[in-house]
């Protein structure tokens, strides 16, 4: 099995935009909620929401770039831009066949669709402009990364719920230990869109205020938006070249609840299943593993569910987990890719990003939650969650380079 590397990676998010700014949000406990500005909500019961503040398209995208892409692309090729500049990889190396791009997604540009009905209904069918149809549509986010590049590779969108960006990821990395391709650039992104907006109003999943993981008076999520990308490459382009990986991807987990649209298994079966399934394939046993990014949703079942599932899968071991939803909100199809983003610079920097607003955990949720502050903690191995609508489970096992065994990937 042909081991893959991140060599490098980039983000848009709620509360930074570029890797540096966002690690040094996390490590400030600063949320992204403020009141939405994207739409009116008006009539609705919520209106606050961790959209990504002071992005400008012109500042990351040519020209071109800018006046034929959505929000949602944009923050992609934004994200991608830096995953490429940080890992090194010449031009020509990336402009080939052998450079997949796969990215997740929930909606991708919807709230285009919107502006398209929306000019039918009030003005007719003249009123639609052919060129935002042309930027509508999930499948056309990985080819504006490609075309960016010159990526000649495999084209692939994932719209795999909220745990879209760890099936991108995952399945990137299973087309470079397959031998189709050398490098991979993937990842996921997603906007804050009005109808999207409404429909969790609608559910009651939405927070009023603030996002409270594991919090004994947690009231749901907020919505979150943003974009993070990834440099992957075989261990044999890494060595051709020289570079230095940031990470090693190791083994993924996936699996289905099959059993509700949006309430999680009762004991957590899907989500203990793909854990299992990530560590198992990464070639390790449980207790090797340092850290957990948890979904974390601040929902009052999927908390304890998660909570349950680690303590199972550990076996009572306290493992630290932390969930930076409480600070970035759910960004959807971009929230797993985004928080990949957080657990690699925890491999790099030895430090554990806090959870905030826990201010009295749930005893339900008897895990060792990395609460208010950042901490200091050694990690060679990370496991990253996400277990979605519908039964969606996809965790991630992310390692320091050299730390997995040789049979990492099989399984």
């Amino acid at each position: 099995m042909r081991r893959v590397y991140v060599t490098g990676m980039g983000v848009v998010s709620p509360i930074g935009i570029g890797c540096e700014a966002f690690w040094r949000a996390q490590l400030e406990g600063r949320s992204g909620a403020a009141r939405v500005t994207l739409f009116d909500t008006a009539g609705l019961d919520r209106d606050v929401a961790c959209e990504v503040k002071g992005f400008r398209a012109r500042d990351h995208l040519t020209a071109a770039e800018a006046r034929h892409t959505g929000r949602c692309a944009a923050f992609a090729l934004a994200a991608a831009r830096e995953a490429v500049a940080q890992s090194g990889l010449p031009p020509a190396r990336l402009a080939s066949e052998r450079t997949a791009t796969v990215l997740g997604t929930t909606m991708g540009e919807a709230n285009l669709l919107g502006e398209l009905e929306s000019a039918w209904i009030h003005r007719g069918e003249h009123a639609i402009v052919p060129a935002k149809i042309a930027r509508y549509g999930t499948t056309l986010l990985p080819i504006h990364v490609a075309r960016a590049f010159g990526a000649l590779g495999p084209v692939q969108t994932l719209p795999a719920a909220c745990a879209a960006g760890n099936y991108a990821i995952g399945f990137a990395a299973d087309l470079i230990r397959a031998g189709r391709v050398d490098v991979a650039l993937c990842g996921a992104s997603e906007i804050i869109e009005k109808l999207q907006f409404a429909g969790f109003v609608r559910l009651g999943a939405l927070a009023p205020e603030r996002c409270q993981p594991f919090d004994v008076d947690r009231k749901g999520l907020l919505l979150g938006e943003g974009a993070a990308m990834f440099v992957l490459e075989s261990e044999e382009s890494v060595v051709r070249r020289g570079a230095t990986p940031l990470a090693e991807v190791g083994g993924y987990g996936l699996a289905c609840d099959a059993h509700h649209i949006t309430r999680p298994h009762p004991e957590g079966e899907g989500s203990a299943i793909a854990m299992r399934r990530a560590i198992e394939a990464s070639g390790i046993g449980p207790d090797e593993v340092d850290f957990v990014n948890a979904h974390g949703t601040a929902t009052p079942a999927n908390d304890v569910i998660e909570a349950h599932v680690v303590n199972e899968v550990f076996g009572g071991r306290r493992v630290p987990v932390s969930a930076i939803k409480s600070m970035t909100g759910h960004c959807m199809g971009a929230a797993s890719a985004i928080e990949a983003v957080s657990c690699i610079q925890s491999l790099l920097h030895g430090v554990l990003p806090p959870t905030i607003h826990l201010e009295r955990q749930d005893p339900a949720c008897d895990i060792d939650v990395v609460a208010h502050a950042p901490r200091p903690h050694p990690c060679r191995v990370v496991l990253n969650n996400a277990l979605a609508f519908g039964g969606y489970d996809a965790v991630l096992c992310l390692a320091r380079p050299g730390v997995l065994p040789p049979t990492v990937g099989e399984g």
